[in-house]
């Protein structure tokens, strides 16, 4: 069963476009997190050698996760103050927010990670490492199920 399509706001759509743009952002800086842009030539592209430099994708994934993070924010006020009374969550928004919440839970682990003076074992920062990856691959696997099903975030009530 296809669920009911949602109009959105002007506004409201250009906050979703940014969504989409930033997750792309995100995955993309972060996959360059692992030095495989420049070992598989993604680097030699005409415009992204930018993506074989880690301290470059290092900031532009902090600075997309900030936005992320304030995305995120936003979505969650909105719909409590004024949302929630014409929507309710769908099943498939409690599975990416779960997903979402391991993102963010690990993220904030691996920028403690970079500060001098956290030490972590060796063993919990490959946890966390590879959390973070699954967590994000999850992510993105199950946000385009749920598009090709047509599973949106909000049902109408």
């Amino acid at each position: 069963m296809k669920a009911e399509k949602i109009m959105l706001s002007p506004g409201k759509m250009k906050l979703k476009k940014l969504y989409i743009l930033t997750l792309i952002v995100l995955a993309f800086t972060g996959f360059g997190q692992m030095p495989i842009f420049k070992r598989y030539y993604i680097a030699d592209i005409p415009g992204l050698g930018w993506s074989a430099d880690f301290y470059m994708t290092h900031y532009i994934h902090y600075i997309g996760s900030i936005l992320f993070l304030g995305l995120i924010a936003y979505f969650i006020v909105d719909y409590f103050l004024s949302e929630r009374r014409r929507f309710k969550l769908s099943v498939s928004s409690g599975v990416r927010i779960l997903l979402l919440a391991g993102i963010v839970i690990t993220g904030i682990f691996r920028v403690f990670k970079n500060f001098p003076d956290v030490v972590f074992s060796p063993g919990f920062t490959v946890f966390i490492d590879i959390a973070h990856l699954g967590f994000a691959m999850a992510f993105l696997f199950s946000a385009l199920g749920f598009l090709i099903a047509g599973s949106g975030w909000v049902r109408k009530r």
